[in-house]
């Protein structure tokens, strides 16, 4: 049986686990052991970080796999590029992983290719404030190499700069962080796929948020309600960022902002799925595209296949934050039970407060027959 390795194990990387297996792969999955689902649905689990990246190679040398794959961290990709240009398997270059994984290098990229981005600076915990203070308000403080709206922060004025660029340095892996304009608009992600430097669109998500200071998303919903002539719009920006971004093979997902006129500017880009199940389950939903297995075609060097199932829906999942958040849901189960997809565990803990996207409480994704009721049920 051929073998496919899988970097992480949580509830988020479950659905392509059960993917790989289901296509008739032996899954051999890595992650460190917390009682993450993956550790019950691989044939073979390695209790190892996923950071430890010349340790795994170690073993997939000996375990021979025709494929790396991992979706939805950032973390995860900079690991599967490594192992799979060390196996010599299907990757994205050497110089992609950097770019595409450090706000800051993917600002400088962006800015090279003449993808409009907006005014940023590099900052750390010794840097003269007195460049910074030179932007024009608000801002937007984030760490460099981070996901999951750890350590962001939206300022109205110059105050709690320091405090800021501290929480952002704390949250970051290279101690860190960036401080760029902060761009007024709607928030929706763009998920593609790509082969051999070949872009194809899959879906536009709708992104509803907690707002500022942290900005930690509270849901999405496809099909995003964009105008065709605004997903063109879209596209072609992020078809030029994954090109600067040297993003040729596997899954991407770019944050873009269209303001009141209906410009489009790009936030970031990921050259992997959307988090948050976006690529595992609203993109399948709302599109009928298989995109894990497209995801596992492209890493083991095979075209992936753009066929779409007719049976589409309007996809919603909605985060889980407080204790009316879950009655909500419980709502719903009770009087919608059809229109419940799936739903994680969810433990509502006492006085738990949300500070990112890996404190939310849980979650449920629903099967919904139009944007209005998704929103109506979802409470987005």
């Amino acid at each position: 049986m051929e073998k496919i390795v899988i970097i992480g194990a949580n509830d988020f990387q479950n659905p392509l686990i059960l993917k790989a297996k289901e296509m008739g792969f032996e899954t051999h999955v890595f992650a460190w052991r917390d009682g993450a689902i993956g550790e019950k649905t691989a044939d073979y689990f390695y209790p190892i970080s996923i950071v430890e990246k010349e340790k795994i190679l170690e073993i997939c040398q000996k375990i021979h796999p025709i494929a790396i794959v991992s979706i939805a961290s950032d973390l995860a990709a900079i690991t599967v590029n490594f192992l799979s240009r060390n196996l010599h398997l299907p990757s994205n270059s050497e110089r992609n992983v950097l770019i595409s994984t450090n706000k800051y290098e993917m600002r400088k990229a962006f800015q090279r290719a003449g993808v409009s981005t907006p005014q940023f600076l590099g900052a750390d915990n010794n840097s003269d404030m007195n460049e910074i203070v030179k932007m024009k308000l608000p801002v937007i403080v984030k760490p460099t190499d981070r996901s999951g709206s750890r350590g962001i922060t939206k300022l109205e004025s110059w105050e709690g700069l320091r405090s800021a660029i501290s929480e952002a340095v704390e949250n970051s892996f290279e101690k860190k962080a960036i401080v760029e304009e902060y761009l007024k608009g709607d928030e929706y992600s763009c998920e593609c796929v790509s082969f051999n430097g070949e872009h194809h669109f899959l879906a536009i998500t709708q992104k509803f948020t907690t707002g500022a200071p942290h900005f930690i998303e509270t849901g999405h919903i496809e099909p995003s309600g964009l105008e065709n002539e605004q997903i063109e719009r879209v596209k072609k920006i992020v078809f030029a960022g994954l090109n600067a971004l040297e993003i040729t093979n596997g899954a991407s997902h770019s944050e873009v902002k269209i303001d009141a006129e209906g410009n489009v500017h790009i936030i970031e880009i990921g050259g992997r799925m959307g988090g948050d199940c976006i690529g595992s389950d609203l993109v399948p939903l709302s599109t009928g595209y298989d995109f894990l297995k497209m995801v596992i075609y492209c890493a083991i060097g095979k075209s992936p296949e753009l066929k779409r199932s007719k049976d589409t829906s309007v996809a919603v999942i909605r985060f889980i934050f407080t204790e009316d958040d879950y009655k909500n849901f419980c709502e719903i189960k009770k009087n919608y039970p059809e229109k419940i997809y799936r739903a994680s565990d969810i433990k509502l803990e006492p006085e738990h407060k949300v500070i990112d996207s890996s404190s939310r409480e849980g979650f449920y994704i629903l099967k919904c027959d139009s944007r209005e009721e998704a929103k109506r049920l979802a409470q987005l």
